[in-house]
């Protein structure tokens, strides 16, 4: 016996908890009732709509394994699902966001800084100093933990504002300051330590 048997006009708790006992007329109204709205916000999230869909399917996955603790006090049926929805849409995008290696991308940017900094230098000599310093500002960098180091990288070489920084490693601009601010200071002390050293 179907304990929903008119789901398509329970409220939207009730189907809620009808999906989490497992009733088929209920998760059926269920996704009928709230598919438009998860792939909306999916899509403009992923701004992809394959991955929309892909996600879409995951966010009733989930709204499922999740019914039995949903809580309608808390929230209604469908800010509870744009939540897991919009969670899973970032997860995807950052699943499918290419992270590139911190080598690669140090690299790129002081290769960049190094070409700049070769057609101002007048002279082997100059150039060869320029490659020198580069590849000890590299080696420094490459000392610091992987976030610091792509976010002192993004600042000082590739020029970004900590807010650049907190989009482009998405992260909260709070953050982006904290890392800069700390993997500077860890390069002073490096630098300081070499001078001592003599290196």
């Amino acid at each position: 016996m179907e304990l929903f048997p008119r789901a398509d006009r329970v409220d939207d708790a009730s189907l809620v908890a009808g999906l989490a006992l497992g009733d088929e007329q209920a998760a059926t109204a269920f996704v009928r009732r709230f598919q438009n709205a998860v792939y909306g916000l999916a899509l403009s999230v992923t701004r992809e709509p394959g991955l929309a869909e892909d996600v879409s399917q995951e966010v009733f996955v989930r709204a499922w394994r999740a019914a039995g603790s949903y809580d309608p006090r808390r929230a209604s049926a469908l800010t509870w699902l744009l939540t897991i929805t919009r969670n899973a849409a970032i997860d995807a995008v950052r699943a499918r966001r290419p992270t590139p290696v911190l080598a690669e991308t140090l690299e790129r940017l002081i290769d960049v800084t190094l070409r700049a900094d070769a057609e101002e230098a007048d002279g082997t000599e100059r150039l060869a100093l320029v490659a020198l310093e580069s590849e000890r500002a590299l080696a420094r960098l490459r000392s610091l933990p992987e976030e610091q180091a792509r976010a002192v990288a993004l600042a000082v070489i590739g020029g970004c504002t900590a807010a650049e920084v907190g989009r482009h490693e998405d992260i909260p601009l709070g953050t982006a300051k904290t890392r800069i601010r700390t993997g500077l200071r860890r390069l002073r002390e490096a630098l300081k330590e070499g001078g001592r050293d003599g290196t």
